[in-house]
């Protein structure tokens, strides 16, 4: 049976995270493994705080702070908002932490006994004035690509290629800010990923039918005609040691130990749960485990070229099955940016308005095969019109009627009158399709399919008007009643991925629903329905209160002007 290793990039211990980062990698990789779980199948989500790395270094001097309290913090803050927007993850490490220096070495030692790393000579920047090396972020310049003026020494935000920093344009020290910058020679080890072209190359095209379009096609024309060799050591004070006594002070680049975090807090997390089963060979290396890399588009060099050919050189692990990456997603149409006021707290946002309407508008935005934008009309238009109008209001005015004229519970005939609606049958194979989309990372359009099937059940109930019916013959009013209870219910199971704290508000409406049902429900056992209704008493336990609020038009005409000013 096909077991699911679901991993979320690993957010940098750097700084704040913005709605970017959840639509676009964790809340995604969130719903893909709860759905799996839902349908009994055996998942589970790794991540963890990447905390090495040039700019790490340089906003913890800035701060004041040693390197270890400062990703401390970042740590503990990024986690907290992922329980805010109920982004769960089996485990969730750190990789300061010395169980993973303990799985990186043998890495880089068996990639060494295997002639793939070798020492080499090569040109970097230094500063006149304060006399440090300038490695990666350490520098800034103008892109020789592109011309964007504000490239780092290791990226290019605008055009997204990996910067050779020595070619720079117009250098700058991000230390004192010189510009006096000049070239010396220094000696790095290097990762000799030229040699791994041809087996590379043989798993990426049989991996490409199972990739995105979007990922492929950026991939296959960087690796067509070779695989470039990249430095892989840094001489910093912050990071894991170079195993070998030659390379004393050296530090391994943070992006050649980051991705082994994934396996490192996987097998911290059976130490940590007592688990029996092995971190290699049950999961990472196990024939039948999925291994699924949720990311952003400018982690696709990292996940799609450099881990596969350290893994498969290494023979430490398996290779990725499937990188699901996102592209951008902006802040009313524009990239988001903290320094220029251009941004969106997220703690404030769901303190505000709670995680259900948050994951169902970043979801419904979900940049998949192109960049999209938040925006705070769209957002109060989606969670009023379609969350609010299609799901919430359905809901109460069901159950209050239901409350209000069979407080004592209906007939057992009425209580299964759902099991001869041919609509159930319907919302069964609306269910199915939204399953399947989830099954191919298709989130957005399974989100889609969910909301029809709100939209069939307030159909059904609209024109059958139990209201009305109720007075002339109240038994058919109350199957109409039952009977909507019942695709609310279904609807309620096909939502759990996607919005588990609203999920959990309707079953609670009927009681103590298990998870154990709930899942059944959601693998469209639907005999469970009857079982919830005779554990209610037939009727619901208590009558629903608003469960989507609606947001109103002066809350988002405060949060504009709020964003305006702090952006002017």
């Amino acid at each position: 049976m096909t077991k699911y290793l679901v991993t979320s990039a690993l957010p940098y211990a750097n700084g704040p995270l913005h709605f970017g980062h959840l639509a676009g990698v964790y809340i995604p990789a969130d719903i893909y493994t709860r759905h799996r779980k839902l349908q009994g199948e055996e998942a589970i989500h790794i991540s963890g705080s990447d905390e090495h790395g040039v700019a790490i270094m340089l906003n913890a001097q800035k701060e004041k702070q040693d390197y270890k309290s400062y990703v401390d913090h970042w740590h503990k803050d990024h986690k907290n908002l992922f329980d805010k927007y109920g982004v769960d993850f089996d485990f969730f490490g750190q990789t300061s932490s010395d169980y993973h220096a303990e799985e990186v070495i043998p890495w880089f030692n068996a990639l060494l006994e295997k002639g793939l790393i070798e020492p080499r000579e090569g040109k970097q920047l230094q500063c006149g004035d304060c006399h440090n090396h300038l490695p990666d972020r350490f520098v800034g310049g103008e892109c020789y690509e592109c011309g964007y003026e504000q490239a780092r020494g290791d990226e290019c935000p605008n055009c997204g290629i990996i910067i050779d920093s020595v070619k720079l344009i117009n250098p700058e020290c991000q230390i004192c800010g010189s510009k006096n910058i000049s070239e010396v020679s220094v000696t790095q080890y290097y990762l000799l990923l030229s040699k791994a072209h041809g087996d590379y190359r043989q798993w990426l095209e049989a991996a490409m039918p199972r990739f995105r379009k979007t990922v492929t096609n950026y991939v296959d024309s960087l690796t067509k005609e070779s695989l470039h060799d990249r430095a892989i050591t840094r001489d910093l004070d912050w990071g894991i040691d170079v195993p070998i006594a030659e390379a004393k002070g050296k530090k391994l680049y943070v992006w050649f130990d980051a991705p082994i975090g994934y396996v490192s807090n996987t097998k911290q997390w059976i130490k940590e749960t007592g688990r029996s089963d092995h971190y290699k060979h049950d999961w990472w290396n196990n024939r039948d485990t999925h291994i699924e890399h949720f990311i952003g588009k400018d982690n696709i060099i990292f996940h799609c070229i450099i881990f596969p050919v350290m893994s498969m050189a290494s023979e430490q692990v398996h290779t990725c099955y499937d990188v699901p990456a996102n592209q951008y997603l902006n802040l009313e149409g524009k990239q988001f940016s903290k320094s220029s006021g251009w941004y969106v707290d997220a703690h404030e946002a769901v303190d505000q308005f709670g995680s259900d309407a948050l994951r169902y508008y970043l979801t419904a935005i979900s940049p998949e095969g192109s960049d999209s934008s938040f925006t705070w009309e769209g957002f109060q238009a989606r969670v009023n019109g379609e969350l609010a109008n299609n799901i919430g209001n359905l809901i109460n005015r069901c159950l209050k009627f239901w409350k209000k004229n069979w407080p004592d519970g209906m007939s057992e005939t009425e209580i299964k009158a759902y099991e001869h609606l041919s609509d159930m049958k319907k919302l069964r194979a609306k269910l199915a399709v939204s399953k399947d989309h989830l099954d191919k990372k298709e989130i957005k359009r399974a989100l889609e399919e969910v909301m029809t099937m709100g939209h069939l059940a307030n159909e059904f109930f609209s024109e059958r008007a139990p209201w009305a019916s109720y007075k002339i013959d109240p038994h058919i009013a109350a199957k109409t009643i039952s009977e909507t209870a019942a695709m609310i219910l279904v609807t309620a199971a096909a939502l759990k991925p996607f919005t588990p704290s609203l999920s959990a508000e309707i079953f609670a409406l009927f009681g103590d629903v298990s998870e154990e049902q709930q899942s059944r429900l959601y693998q469209e056992d639907f005999d469970v329905i009857a079982e919830i209704f005779e554990n209610a008493g037939k009727t619901p336990v208590k009558a629903p209160k608003a469960l989507v609020p609606k947001i109103d038009d002066d809350v988002i005409s405060d949060l504009k002007e709020k964003l305006k000013a702090l952006s002017s």
